[in-house]
């Protein structure tokens, strides 16, 4: 049986609250667990914004769907090339602002494989 992904319990600007996780400024969730998300890992900036490899780890724990914000402001951008990839990999992707992210989010935990990449500024 696949593990249940934490709901986020709240988020505000600069800061999510996430079961089992606690407080980050931006969240990588998934079935199972989380973690804050270091967007030096990867090299993300604002452009071109998300790129298959910030969704990488989310995939490993077995996400299904996955959630991607653009910040409270819509400034993180989520390129074509990054759902098209996430889909040709039979990934359904979701797009949104970070609060409507989330929403999105909590409605499929416990219902899917959800994981999602969340930035709670710009």
């Amino acid at each position: 049986m696949q593990a249940r992904s934490p709901r986020i319990v709240d988020v505000s600007w600069g800061r999510i609250e996430v079961e089992e996780v606690g407080v980050v400024k931006d969240l990588k969730v998934w079935p199972g667990g989380g973690r804050a998300w270091d967007w030096g890992e990867t090299g993300t900036r604002h452009s071109p914004g998300v790129q298959v490899a910030d969704v990488e780890e989310l995939l490993e724990h077995g996400a299904t769907v996955v959630v991607l914000s653009l910040g409270m402001d819509e400034q993180l951008g989520v390129p074509d090339a990054t759902v098209d990839a996430l889909e040709a990999r039979g990934i359904e992707v979701h797009v949104e602002e970070t609060r409507e992210a989330i929403d999105v989010y909590n409605s499929l935990v416990g219902s899917a494989a959800v994981g999602g990449l969340f930035h709670s500024t710009c």
